[in-house]
């Protein structure tokens, strides 16, 4: 039964993406592992969306690390652990709080040794800014951890880079390019103080070239640049190479213009969904403080109210005026949502 649940909300979470994001891009999908134990490691700017897109599309499904403070609600705790997420405390959750991570780093370990996949974010937090933030040693913690029970585990860690037009924009979209595997046995790391260093720059290094870099200290500059040129911010590759070369090689890529036909339809659709839509940019949206939660917030409205609103006014018509007008309203409101999202 837990397996099915996990293959229904794969399901549904999957279709709301395609329905959410204008497009989107698994690169090197064929560096993914379908078998053993695996850590996938990615950089971390979009909030929820990041572990959403790989609980869909990493073929596995995967256990995730998430900060602890949103497992306060008993309910929502529930609903979590029963989605594989677990629960990882940092210092502001409290000095006494950091002691239970022990339990978790044992808890992965022993997942690891049933040859299951493991997904955190290293970076430890947020940003939407384009860059790579220095890593934290706990994906390390569970290596180890991992190895000390298990000498003779074979482990696969994989970077993985998400790349999006524009993070917090309605219709966005977004490319997530998997890293090389990186094979590890108990023997590369047995010089631990050694191992976390080495195995923090591998990642690192492989994170930002799956993902735009821009260095902290020219960030401001960089970035207007960059969007002056109109590069392509779902090819990392091609925008890491610009900014390598101080600009010299750089490729334009200024999308066709359906602006105002988009506008139509996303106006349309609005009218559609009017009762969400109002809930969402009168009640939600204002109380989004960080930008970083805006498309997890918008998403969650598009996976819950959106149907349900839909399924209330389709069967309202249905038995009102009909099936026709019930079918139709339903049909058009999907259409206005394709066309308005994939322009």
């Amino acid at each position: 039964m837990k397996l099915l649940w996990l293959h229904i909300v794969r399901a549904y979470i999957n279709l709301g993406l395609f329905f959410y994001y204008k497009k989107l891009t698994i690169v090197y999908k064929e560096r993914l592992p379908k078998h053993g134990a695996v850590l996938f490691v990615g950089n971390h700017q979009n909030a929820l969306m990041d572990a959403l897109l790989i609980a869909t599309k990493s073929g596995r499904f995967c256990y995730f690390l998430t900060r602890a403070n949103v497992f306060k609600t008993p309910w929502v705790a529930a609903f979590l652990k029963s989605l594989r997420m677990l629960p990882v405390y940092r210092m502001r959750d409290g000095w006494n709080e950091l002691s239970k991570n022990e339990d978790i780093f044992d808890h992965c370990a022993k997942l690891l040794k049933k040859e299951q996949a493991i997904a955190l974010f290293p970076e430890a937090t947020h940003n939407l800014q384009r860059r790579v933030r220095p890593l934290s040693k706990g994906f390390t913690r569970i290596i180890f951890e991992a190895f000390n029970q298990s000498p003779d585990l074979q482990l696969q860690l994989v970077p993985v880079g998400f790349n999006f037009s524009k993070a917090d924009a309605f219709g966005d979209a977004v490319a997530v390019y998997i890293g090389h595997t990186i094979p590890l046995t108990a023997e590369d790391c047995r010089d631990q103080h050694t191992s976390v260093q080495t195995l923090k720059e591998q990642v690192s290094n492989q994170l930002c070239e799956l993902t735009t870099h821009i260095p902290l200290e020219s960030y401001e500059t960089t970035i207007e640049r960059l969007e002056a040129l109109h590069v392509d911010f779902l090819n990392p590759e091609d925008v890491n190479a610009c900014i390598q070369t101080q600009f010299k090689a750089c490729k334009s890529h200024k999308p066709k213009d359906h602006t105002l036909l988009k506008k139509g339809f996303k106006l349309v659709l609005i009218m559609c969904l009017l009762l969400p839509y109002t809930i969402w940019k009168l009640l939600i949206q204002p109380k989004v403080v960080e930008l970083e939660f805006m498309a997890t917030f918008r998403f969650a409205v598009i996976l819950t109210l959106v149907p349900l609103y839909l399924l209330l006014v389709t069967v309202a018509l249905f038995f009102t005026v009909g099936s026709i007008w019930a079918l139709g309203y339903l049909f058009l409101t999907l259409l206005f949502a394709l066309l308005a999202v994939k322009l």
